[in-house]
């Protein structure tokens, strides 16, 4: 009995996934879920206490683990760097070194950045070696597993497996765009007959990824936050503007199909004109037209990229992944942008994402005819996290006596009329979603008729931006009669346009420019939430619900009863379901 654990092990966003003895994924989830701590940076993904749970839920007494992580044999080739410093100019610390620390300069902030993912690396696998030792301790016996050995994949290697094995696809081609990997910053592969082949790595300085996170900062958010979505947000409240247009089009142009990234000293000028120009409310409320002309030059430099995927990958099925894969907006657009004609992008594109990427790769190194999960088990579900108990609500029933189990129809049937009336409700079902988007299990949902829903939300709970949308949740196979060109998507992993004659009865959930980030459900895929749908289309002839993820700005989605508890008495909530539970204030 040999089980896979992988790790991703970048110094942001560290997560795990066990992989069982037939190549099925068993477990994944981040460790900020666990810790409660926003990309839990710097923080070991395998923590101990994660790992003596996990181990007894799933792992046989006699069993081996190997454990695998998302940085390769050329790491060290990254940490030597190919001409000093670094192996590359970290776009966004050279022209702007917030990211660690802004007394940093560049130099210092980079090999600050090198030694923290170095430390990463280091620390894989500790914390499950330190669990079975505390477990053999407090047994007396041997611990239940033995470590079969360590092993480490390429980071974008990681990443394609991860997309394409876990897409609906027999073949396809995978694009993988992030801020770095081992030599360069995107690399391209071939799924065919269950095998992944390199197509080509990018070596080099130049990072799109890192671009996205200077243009980030310098439109006054922080990309160490993760704050990239809100140049998604912004964007289309921003106008074109030539002239900043042509600053952002001097950081990479387009040579021969291949992008060029621009020197340092470019960056740094670039940087200071465009900090220069920015208005002074730019820290409070971000810089629309920036936003607008970042977004659109992003695309712009996608698209290369995609050309290139469809030259040396011709497919008609697209797999995007890397930390870039979150950029949804550009996801809706790629199909009528490039001669793909469908898409997948998996749940976790970024970091995260790695850990099942590096236990797959190492389930198939120790079995070389197996051409990744069968058919029934993908696309791969987003719901593998961990379940809550429920026994915080039993507690909360001694004391409060709206808090009572009905039954998983009665607590949907009254959540569906909640919602109808108006008020916000918490909604916890199950496992938790792999990825940073809460799918219908870590939810907090609200009616999108409301030309005023979107305000009451955040007011009475986010407590976020104005300008930032919230995604709708729409059963799928009402979906083409609401969006143009509708396809399905299953991890609000793309934008699609709203048909115009349906937009005023869902203003909540339609964005400035017309579009929607929306969550295709069926019934296979999460049968509590695609019940509630339903229930609430009875009631109003919407089959739409306003879906947002349970937590406040700036902490991760809830991984308790408890928290969901906590959530549903200090903020604005009306209701809250857990599993079969309900209360009502």
């Amino acid at each position: 009995m040999r089980f896979y654990l992988g790790l991703a092990t970048t110094f942001h966003d560290p997560a795990l996934a066990l992989v069982g003895p037939d190549g099925t994924v068993l477990f994944a989830e981040a460790a900020e879920r666990f810790l409660q701590v926003k990309r839990a940076p710097n923080c070991e993904p395998d923590n101990p206490a994660r790992m003596a749970a996990l181990l007894q839920a799933y792992v046989p007494p006699g069993s081996e683990i190997v454990v695998a992580s998302s940085w390769g044999p050329q790491f060290t080739e990254f940490l030597r760097g190919q001409a000093g410093v670094g192996a590359f100019d970290l776009m966004a610390l050279a022209a702007h070194p917030t990211a660690l620390n802004r007394s940093f300069v560049p130099e210092q902030a980079e090999r600050v950045f090198i030694a923290d993912l170095h430390a990463a690396q280091a620390r894989a696998g500790h914390g499950t070696l330190l669990a079975l030792m505390q477990e053999g301790r407090a047994t007396g016996a041997a611990p239940r597993a033995t470590v079969a050995g360590q092993r480490r994949y390429p980071h974008h290697r990681c990443h394609a497996a991860y997309g394409l094995w876990g897409s609906p696809f027999d073949a396809a081609t995978a694009l993988v765009v992030d801020g770095m990997g081992e030599t360069g910053a995107a690399a391209l592969y071939r799924l065919d007959g269950g095998r992944i082949t390199e197509l080509r790595r990018h070596r080099g300085r130049g990072s799109l990824g890192f671009l996205y996170g200077l243009i980030t900062d310098l439109a006054g958010f922080d990309q160490v936050k993760g704050e990239e979505w809100k140049i998604m947000g912004l964007a289309p409240y921003g106008h074109p503007d030539p002239d900043l247009a042509a600053l952002l089009a001097r950081l990479c142009t387009v040579e021969g199909g291949r992008l060029r990234f621009a020197e340092a000293a470019t960056i740094q000028a670039v940087a200071a004109e465009i900090r220069a120009r920015r208005p002074a409310d730019a820290e409070e409320t971000g810089w629309a037209d920036l936003a607008r002309c970042g977004q659109d030059l992003f695309c712009d430099l996608m698209d290369v990229l995609v050309a290139e995927a469809a030259a040396l990958g011709p497919s008609d099925n697209l797999v995007i992944t890397g930390g870039c894969g979150l950029n949804s907006s550009y996801n809706g657009r790629v199909l009528g942008r490039s001669g793909f004609t469908r898409l997948h992008v998996p749940s976790a594109p970024a970091d995260d994402g790695n850990a099942v990427g590096a236990a797959w790769l190492a389930f198939a190194e120790d079995h070389p005819d197996w051409a990744g999960p069968p058919a029934a088990q993908r696309p791969l579900s987003p719901y593998l996290g961990s379940r809550v108990s429920t026994t915080a609500m039993e507690r909360l029933a001694e004391q409060e006596p709206r808090a009572r189990r009905v039954g998983h129809a009665e607590a949907t049937r009254a959540a569906a009329k909640i919602l109808a009336a108006g008020g916000l409700v918490g909604w916890v079902q199950g496992r938790a979603e792999f990825g940073p988007r809460a799918l219908g299990n870590r939810s907090i949902l609200a009616d999108p008729r409301p030309e005023g829903a979107k305000d009451a939300l955040n007011a009475k709970v986010k407590y976020r931006e104005a300008f930032r949308p919230f995604a709708p949740a729409i059963l799928a196979e009402a979906g083409p009669d609401w969006f143009e060109a509708y396809a399905d998507s299953p991890y609000m992993e793309r934008t699609l346009i709203w048909r115009a004659e349906v937009r005023a009865r869902v203003p909540a959930v339609v964005h400035q420019d017309g579009t929607g980030r929306l969550q295709s459900v069926t019934a296979a895929r999460n049968p509590a939430f695609a019940a509630l749908i339903a229930a609430f289309a009875d009631v109003t002839g919407v089959p739409i619900l306003l879906n947002t993820s349970f937590n406040v700005m700036g902490k991760p989605i809830l991984h308790s009863a408890e928290d969901a508890i906590l959530m549903f008495y200090t903020t604005g909530l009306d209701a809250l379901v857990v599993e079969d539970w309900l209360v009502v204030k």
